[in-house]
């Protein structure tokens, strides 16, 4: 099944730019359909509809993210034509949680494309990519600020244990790798009692061009992805997210948030 309809968080910062020019291109490619969405939160440090609260103070609050919204929605035409999409780009903005609207919205799309989160983002409009590939079950690419090397996979690395969401990544990138791609399989160390061959096999039989490398585990597979990719520069890392649970990854740090945190390319998110 093609990819033809894809979702982009829109929020003004310069990974979300990155984000939109990167949907544009993987549209333009394969003549599919971007939504733009800007998802925002009302102000919620005081309860705007309590009594004690003075009307003009509810009025500041209410201007207050009116203007940001007026702000991200001028940003995204300023954009437009440059994106070459025509009629096939839409945009509209949405009220409630970010994260939540993000992931239940990312539910009636072939993968939903959002920047890498900054610690400088407006909390009004910021989001949270790990946390949104955990709740939405679509696949989710990550794409980093000042990233525009457009999205040509000519070149994907997929981090591979043989677990549950690598495979779920897996199944999430072929759609994009079949056309175009070669795949370096990356493993670390002894990850699974399977043949890596029969994974392979999978690949050679979709039609994609892929090698083996094997790492030793000397030193953490966050660690290994990103220096793997800072030397070969792939287009795409492909990566299960949160094998292990978010809870446990949070409290004893884990590869997903760490590699986002650094990486220099998109990431597919699945999981």
């Amino acid at each position: 099944m093609p990819v033809m309809n894809l979702l982009v968080a829109f929020n003004g910062s310069d990974a979300s730019i990155a984000a939109l020019r990167y949907a544009a291109s993987l549209a333009n490619r394969r003549g599919a359909h971007v939504t733009a969405v800007l998802a925002h939160a009302a102000h919620e440090v005081i309860d705007r509809r309590s009594r004690w609260i003075p009307e003009e103070a509810r009025k500041l609050l209410a201007d207050a993210n009116s203007e940001i919204v007026a702000e991200v929605t001028r940003q995204f035409e300023d954009l437009r034509p440059a994106l070459g999409l025509g009629d096939a780009l839409d945009f509209r903005d949405e009220t409630g949680r970010v994260d939540t609207l993000l992931s239940e919205g990312a539910r009636y799309y072939d993968m939903l494309i959002v920047g890498a989160r900054a610690e400088t983002d407006d909390a009004h409009v910021t989001h949270h990519p790990d946390r949104i590939a955990l709740q939405s079950g679509r696949p989710v690419i990550v794409v980093p600020a000042g990233y525009d090397a457009g999205a040509q996979h000519s070149h994907a690395a997929l981090a591979w244990d043989g677990g549950r969401a690598a495979a779920r990544a897996l199944s999430d990138s072929l759609r994009l790798l079949e056309a175009e791609g070669r795949v370096s399989v990356l493993t670390v160390g002894k990850r699974t009692t399977r043949p890596i061959s029969d994974l392979m096999t999978h690949l050679d039989r979709h039609g994609v061009e892929a090698v083996h490398e094997n790492f030793p585990a000397t030193h953490s597979v966050a660690q290994t992805l990103l220096s793997y990719c800072e030397r070969n520069d792939p287009s795409l890392l492909v990566l299960g997210a949160y094998e292990h649970s978010k809870f446990r990854e949070d409290f004893l740090g884990g590869v997903t948030g760490e590699v986002l945190d650094k990486i220099r390319i998109p990431v597919l998110l699945s999981h």
